[in-house]
């Protein structure tokens, strides 16, 4: 089964141009039925901290975008969007909507980026979440999520074997971008998909290196500077047989928290 990350240039705050794109891009090739396709975070507006002007409601434009054109293009899609939080502050969430156009899981990123004035303007997730994938157990994900390795831990002790991370992650640290996703699926042993944009906001530049990695943190497929979608063959026989060869995760210790602490 494959997966699709689409990376694209995300035009500031301007959502219908957005909407546009990504029905270009995946009107561009023949994607495979019930694939999974990863859009960036916060893809139809850029990562804003301009809450008041693009945080929407339950079903809102957004919302509404995600469920016609996964149901369009037959396909599993997960993307980013701002939800109201509370009170001024929103939430940077990762959506997933099945071929029906049904949300299957709503995840809200538990590391909002402090450095990036986040944290003041989003409020921060309290939940992991994993949802069945067609024989897999998926978590969603968010950018800087992907700094904090013990949150990915706690996902796959509750059965994840797919990780799916949708980022605005800029150049200035691009290679951070390609080392952790490579990190996060060895020491997981787990499927790692990762959706970056490209391009420039008016304060960052971009250039993608979306990638899908597989559970030894090889990279099987990975995209360049500019907009594209690559797509990656994963087989839930490979990661489970990889955990048995080298069970590496049964050997964690259940004291470790005790051992911080």
């Amino acid at each position: 089964m494959k997966i699709y990350c689409c990376q694209f240039d995300i035009q500031w705050e301007d959502k219908k141009a957005n909407f546009a794109k990504v029905r270009a891009l995946l009107g561009s090739e023949k994607l495979e039925k019930e694939a999974l396709v990863l859009l960036p975070e916060m893809f139809a507006t850029g990562f804003s901290m301009n809450v008041g002007a693009i945080a929407e409601k339950e079903r809102g434009v957004t919302e509404t975008f995600l469920s016609e054109t996964a149901r369009q293009f037959g396909v599993f899609l997960k993307a980013g969007v701002v939800a109201q939080g509370a009170g001024r502050h929103g939430r940077n969430e990762a959506l997933l909507f099945s071929p029906d156009g049904e949300l299957l899981a709503r995840y809200c990123k538990l590391q909002p980026f402090t450095l990036g004035g986040e944290a003041q303007n989003y409020e921060a997730g309290r939940e992991i979440v994993v949802v069945p994938w067609r024989g897999f157990s998926l978590a969603p994900f968010v950018c800087y999520d992907l700094r904090f390795p013990e949150v990915f831990r706690a996902a796959v002790l509750r059965g994840a074997n797919l990780i799916t991370v949708i980022a605005s992650w800029p150049v200035a640290r691009i290679q951070h971008w390609v080392t952790l996703l490579q990190a996060r699926a060895i020491e997981n042993q787990a499927y790692v998909a990762g959706v970056n944009r490209c391009g420039k906001d008016p304060k960052l530049a971009y250039t993608g290196q979306s990638m899908i990695v597989n559970p030894r943190g090889e990279i099987i497929a990975q995209a360049g500077d500019r907009e594209c979608l690559i797509a990656g063959e994963i087989d839930l026989a490979e990661v489970n047989s990889y955990r048995t060869e080298l069970p590496f995760l049964k050997d964690m210790r259940p004291d470790y928290g005790k051992l911080a602490s």
